[in-house]
């Protein structure tokens, strides 16, 4: 029996980037000698096991082969003759196909270590064609490191998406990968390498972003390439940056069927929304006069949901960079909205409640929203 950490944590140390989590393969062992030695099975798909003090997982050495289409259509083999070669043979992308023994040497029979030095995501073996989720893995794996795709791994990836075996792509394991992409540092190279492999289009039919040699080529794909830039610089969260991405929809239909496709979760979706349907009215704000200001904030929800409307303010200014490029700072319909909203806000609603007949109380606090919103001139 012999312990290797494989995978992500060995990429990382040798790019010197800090390590949170690690995963090791077991070679040589049953899952009987593994529960004997205390480590608890939690694999339903393939034996892995947590360390009965660290909690790290531990999977048995395995083989996969394709039977059927699907990333539910694999045949897996873990048994003690598995080698460690063997294992790492049906990893995606040689950097991510290394190991460490219990002595700290490097096991890396397919190169990864030199394509780390020269920044090339390449595939490991033509089984890389059995998971088309691999195509979204190398997509975020060039935004977080800004890596290159080697050519022939992008041959390879444009013969899977022709061929129909992207096709079989489910919703929730893409919105797992292209939600990490949008939060990496250079979000706009996942869309570049989508678009190369020419899956971006499948993905994202209602957004007509084209790109050609990895730029953006209309006004679409380039709006949104400088409203991520935006995202990346000011921090945004992933409601944000994906609102962004919806943004470049051009009505509310499109932008409602691409999130629910994607199985986008709720905040992200409600925002996504707010933006396709007010995110141009929020942008004509500064020029508004006070009655115009509020009921902006009405539509927005933005007394109730003041965080949310927030975060449009943001993803609006980043569509805003992305079309007029950075301009002056700060972002004029931004700073009038949020002085209008504390201000209305402000407003004491209970107090003109407790003074007035019922039928009068919501004319008598828009009233007062709207003189307080034009007091601030």
């Amino acid at each position: 029996m012999k312990i290797y950490a494989v995978g992500g944590a060995v990429r990382d140390e040798l790019l010197g980037l800090s390590v949170t989590d690690r995963d090791y393969v077991v070679v040589g062992s049953t899952p009987e000698e593994m529960v004997r030695l205390g480590y608890r099975p939690v694999g339903k798909d393939f034996p892995v096991f947590l360390h009965p003090r660290t909690n790290e997982e531990y999977a048995l050495a395995r083989t996969e082969r394709k039977v059927a289409r699907g990333y539910k259509g694999f045949l897996v083999h873990a048994a003690p003759d598995v080698t460690l070669e063997q294992d790492l043979e049906r990893r995606d992308l040689t950097i991510n196909a290394m190991a460490r023994d219990e002595a700290g040497r490097l096991v890396d029979p397919f190169g990864g270590a030199g394509d780390l030095e020269r920044g090339l995501l390449r595939h490991v073996s033509p089984a890389f064609a059995e998971d088309p989720v691999r195509i979204l893995r190398v997509a975020r794996f060039a935004a977080r490191f800004g890596f290159a795709v080697a050519p022939e791994t992008m041959a390879l990836m444009r013969s899977m998406v022709a061929s129909g075996e992207a096709d079989a792509l489910v919703s929730e394991r893409v919105w797992q990968e292209f939600s990490r992409g949008l939060m990496e540092g250079e979000a706009t190279l996942m869309f570049q390498v989508l678009a190369e492999a020419r899956l971006l289009e499948r993905l994202l039919p209602e957004l007509k972003l084209a790109f050609e040699h990895g730029r953006p080529v209309n006004d679409s794909a380039r709006i949104l390439v400088r409203s991520l830039d935006c995202a990346a610089t000011e921090r945004l969260g992933l409601a944000a940056r994906f609102a962004l991405v919806a943004s470049r929809a051009e009505s509310s239909e499109p932008a409602r069927i691409l999130s629910e496709r994607l199985k986008a979760p709720g905040d992200c979706r409600d925002l996504a929304l707010l933006a396709v349907q007010h995110g141009e009215a929020v942008r004509r704000a500064a020029g508004y006069r006070a009655e115009e200001a509020l009921s902006l904030l009405e539509r927005c929800d933005a007394f109730r949901r003041p965080g949310r409307f927030s975060e449009l303010l943001a993803v609006c200014e980043c569509v805003e960079r992305g079309e007029r490029g950075w301009g002056e700072i700060p972002y004029p319909p931004r700073a009038r909205l949020q002085r209008a909203l504390a201000a209305a806000a402000g407003i004491d609603a209970g107090g003109i409640a407790a003074g007035n007949v019922k039928s009068e109380i919501p004319e008598k606090v828009h009233k007062a929203r709207v003189a307080a919103i034009e007091a601030l001139g």
